[in-house]
């Protein structure tokens, strides 16, 4: 069976699984007060060119986002996301189970449009009656997108400025930072991330770690005493080291761009397979994540052999199905997923 589901279904890059055999048997201090992490947050900041930031570990993108979220926002504010954003869509009230509401934008190929931001804003502040209401307290945004779109930098420009405007943050989600940064034809680096939002983090879940997110306070905005929200939520990890070890591996010798673009050179692949083929897109995703238009025939014949994520039904008869390449996807896996097709 070949698995094309997701871009989180194996365990972690061999150079990580290695560190951390050879890590295994030393004593280190507990909850990310290692040499580790210290070294790890270093590198990324030289990444990112910002030698300013304040940087955290977390193990998951729920809740690293939940608790960024919460950590950011008074109790009477919610967060600005567009319908189809994960906090909106994915996250089963993650960010509401901690008393902030989501406040919806329309999306465009999932990306929020910086008009719909400013309408959004100006019509709450014009209404006399917005003290009775949830108050807009900062901007969540992906990239990539749910649906595996990015945001050019005069995109993220422009929602910033409006951010800027308005004095609210703005949050990017990157738990697939790596595909997005490695994507052929986009015109937005690691420092233009760190530049163009408040804070946001480097995904490594989905791309080579075990487990374990990096967020990035890009303006050392921190939140005071932040460790203590973190421990509130049930997130500290008591052995913070090991998303240390994983990320200081990550950030050595380019390793984390180097598996990110496998990805995208395994999914220019199979989309090339599609497309002769004579497959449907349903969206032109730029990075690794693929959806095709499939009749309920057609999909119900592959899935006998090939594991792929439902995303949407269109009509009774017709399913929209995600392809994920990753890191470890192989060039022997597309080959043999071209077959089957």
């Amino acid at each position: 069976m070949l698995s094309f589901e997701s871009d989180y279904n194996k365990g972690a890059h061999n150079k990580i699984l290695e560190r951390l055999l050879e890590t295994n048997l030393e004593a280190r201090a507990g909850y990310g007060c290692d040499t580790y992490c210290d070294r790890a947050k270093a590198k990324i900041k030289e990444y990112c060119n910002c030698p300013g930031a304040d940087i955290y570990f977390l193990a998951g993108g729920t809740q690293t986002n939940q608790i960024v979220i919460d950590s950011m926002l008074k109790g009477f504010e919610g967060v600005v996301a567009a319908v189809t954003g994960h906090v909106s869509a994915h996250e089963a009230g993650a960010v509401e189970y901690t008393g902030h509401k989501v406040l919806t934008v329309p999306q465009t190929e999932g990306k929020m449009q910086a008009e719909d931001l400013r309408t959004l804003l100006r019509t709450f502040y014009e209404d006399n009656n917005h003290d009775h209401m949830v108050f807009p307290g900062m901007v969540y945004i992906s990239h990539p997108t749910e649906y595996g779109t990015l945001y050019t930098k005069k995109e993220l420009e422009a929602l910033y400025g409006i951010c800027n405007e308005y004095n609210i943050p703005l949050f990017i989600d990157g738990a697939r930072l790596g595909y997005g940064l490695m994507s052929r034809g986009t015109d937005v680096a690691l420092p233009d991330i760190a530049t163009l939002c408040d804070v946001f983090y480097i995904g490594g879940t989905k791309v080579g770690a075990l487990f374990g997110e990096a967020v990035v306070f890009t303006r050392g905005n921190m939140p005071k005493h932040f460790t203590t929200t973190v421990k509130q939520h049930g997130a500290l990890l008591a052995k913070g080291s090991l998303m240390g070890i994983q990320f200081e591996t990550l950030f050595t010798d380019d390793l984390y761009f180097e598996i990110s673009k496998n990805a995208i050179d395994r999914a220019e692949e199979l989309k090339a397979v599609l497309r002769e083929k004579k497959y449907q897109f349903y969206i032109d995703s730029p990075t690794n994540q693929i959806f095709v238009l499939l009749p309920d025939e057609r999909l119900k014949e592959l899935r006998k052999n090939v594991s792929v994520g439902f995303w949407e039904k269109t009509d009774e008869h017709h399913t929209v199905v995600r392809f994920a390449t990753s890191w470890a996807t192989t060039c022997e896996e597309i080959h043999e997923l071209a077959q089957i097709l």
